[in-house]
């Protein structure tokens, strides 16, 4: 076999369907075997580079499968760098493919086509693990490790390198077989101790984030919550690990609510940290138990507690045989009030809530949606119902600008039979808009909307509340009815939550792409509600739990 036949065979063997890529000179060899064998694996070519990491991400976080994309090296390299910070993050499973420079001129400063200094150190950087080819026979190998990776430990990026002349060269190969998914269990003593205290707790809660949905934990956690009666807070990260209708659900603005009232806290793959490093919950008396794969997110400036170094899924399941059978007092009259005071807060900020109730009710319970740094993102973050995991994105603690087209057209290639809507601002949008010939050519099963108001809005409020003026916030945007015209792309313009409603619904019953601008004015901010260490404009109503003992 070629390197390039070798990469794809191993590629095949390890189960990938779908590889995002752009084709270039160095990864000629590559292309021509993907092309040889285009019956058993697709290559989606976007029009940038940053399109093939953003999508592989959207791919991964939205089937729970391992996605793969492929760069030239370089420049390649470097514009699909912010799809995968924000895969990182966001605990997505990413092989990352890029080229190299021939072989015998890594790291001479020939000034290569392509070239740059470091480019392994740069990837190692980036990325949970990283190898690079020397010949076609080390590459199954390689190839396999990085799926060994993928499938254990902490979900993240790997990074694999292959310079032209490896690709292109010939030699004997042997495949291996499928790396399988690895579940590392919490250590038997650890569990023993969580257990006590989870069964003797009063008003025990489990706060999940990012990494129990990379997990697959959702039937464990609902069901450890339930012997529990245990709230179940989730994070941003977290949302749709259990049903937003489940009665024990809440968001993490519930949390402000049942935490203080809490005596022991499971903290299930989550960071438990707010954007100011600070611990989510951190008091006295209170037993945390942290379940997490990875050790950085157990202790300071964390609470100590009990550390269960492990998969979630794993965790829960063990804790659960640990407890034992047995029956909880109900907590879902307390989970109802505290659903309530939420609704209450949330409700009040409009526009944003008759945009996100014109979006839920336009979708089916198993849609997709992918949210974006725009007003009405920000808020569907905590308002927007979610009815299951893998159906709600974010770009993470990254918040990386721009990533949402091209991550719900990731989205809408791993699940053809789910209605994908993707959430923009016209400011983020122009950074991807160019991925409207991928959506047109492919004729995915998308609603793109839009939200245009001709400014960088929350750094526009962010300006004006600190300095008393603005200064680099005007946005200038396309005419979107000629810009959807000129892809062939069916296109609405509307400037109401009735108006985003119909559009919607046309363009589900229609199905394929659509595009849909919604014209917006300033609106009002909903941070106090996402971040607690933001004052609140309006008094706070009281928990509905009463002050803690």
């Amino acid at each position: 076999m070629t390197g390039g036949q070798a990469l794809v065979a191993q590629l095949i063997v390890e189960g990938a369907k779908d590889i995002f890529a752009i084709p270039g000179i160095q990864l000629d060899w590559a292309v021509e075997a993907i092309r040889q064998r285009s019956n058993e694996l697709r290559l989606i070519v976007p029009r940038h580079e940053q399109a093939t990491s953003y999508m592989a991400d959207g791919y991964a976080r939205t089937t729970g499968r391992e996605a793969v994309c492929m760069v030239v090296p370089g420049p390649g390299m470097l514009n699909a760098l912010s799809g995968i910070a924000t895969a990182y993050a966001c605990n997505a499973p990413v092989l990352f493919i890029v080229g190299q420079i021939p072989s015998n001129t890594i790291g001479a400063g020939h000034g290569m086509l392509h070239e740059i200094p470091d480019q392994s150190g740069v990837l190692k950087a980036m990325t949970k693990w990283h190898g690079i080819a020397k010949s076609p026979a080390d590459i199954p190998g390689l190839v396999h490790e990085a799926f060994v990776q993928l499938r254990s430990g902490t979900p993240r990026p790997v990074a694999l390198e292959v310079p032209p002349d490896v690709l292109q060269a010939t030699g004997p190969v042997s495949l291996l077989p499928r790396a399988e998914r690895v579940r590392q269990a919490p250590a038997a003593d650890a569990i023993a101790r969580a257990a006590h205290a989870l069964a003797g707790a009063r008003n025990p809660v489990i706060c999940a984030g990012g990494g129990a949905v990379a997990s697959g934990a959702s039937d464990a956690i609902r069901a450890l919550a339930e012997r529990l009666q245990a709230p179940v807070v989730m994070s941003e990260a977290g949302r749709g690990l259990i049903d937003d209708r489940h009665p024990l659900a809440l968001i993490g603005l519930g949390g402000r609510a049942v935490l203080p009232h809490a005596d022991v806290v499971l903290v299930a793959g989550s960071r438990f940290l707010d954007g100011t490093a600070q611990p989510t919950d951190k008091r006295d008396g209170v037993t945390y138990i942290y379940l997490n794969t990875n050790p950085a997110h157990m202790g300071a400036p964390r609470a100590e507690g009990i550390a269960l170094e492990g998969d979630v899924q794993a965790g829960a399941e063990a804790l659960l045989a640990a407890i034992g059978a047995g029956e909880a007092p109900s907590a879902a009259d307390r989970v109802a009030r505290v659903k309530q005071w939420c609704a209450q807060q949330i409700d009040a900020i409009r526009p944003q809530h008759d945009y996100v109730q014109a979006l839920r009710s336009t979708m089916a319970d198993d849609d997709i949606l992918v949210s974006e740094l725009t007003q009405v993102g920000y808020y569907s973050n905590i308002a927007f119902p979610v009815y299951g995991p893998h159906r709600f994105v974010t770009p993470g603690y990254q918040g990386t600008l721009g990533y949402g087209f091209n991550t719900a057209l990731g989205a809408a290639h791993g699940n053809p039979d789910r209605r994908v809507v993707s959430l923009n601002g016209d400011g983020g949008f122009s950074w991807g808009m160019q991925e409207l010939a991928t959506l047109a050519r492919d004729q995915l099963n998308a609603s793109i909307v839009v939200f245009v108001d001709g400014k960088f809005g929350n750094v526009q409020r962010i300006q004006r509340r600190v300095f008393g003026a603005e200064f680099g916030t005007d946005v200038a945007s396309p005419d979107f009815e000629l810009l959807g015209r000129a892809y062939g792309l069916p296109t609405t313009i509307t400037d109401s939550p009735d108006g985003l409603r119909d559009a919607l619904r046309a363009a589900k019953e229609r199905g394929g792409p659509a595009l849909i601008a919604v014209k917006v004015g300033e609106m009002p901010s909903p941070w106090a509600l996402i971040h607690p260490f933001v004052p609140s404009p309006v008094p706070v109503p009281p928990n509905p739990l009463g002050d803690p003992a």
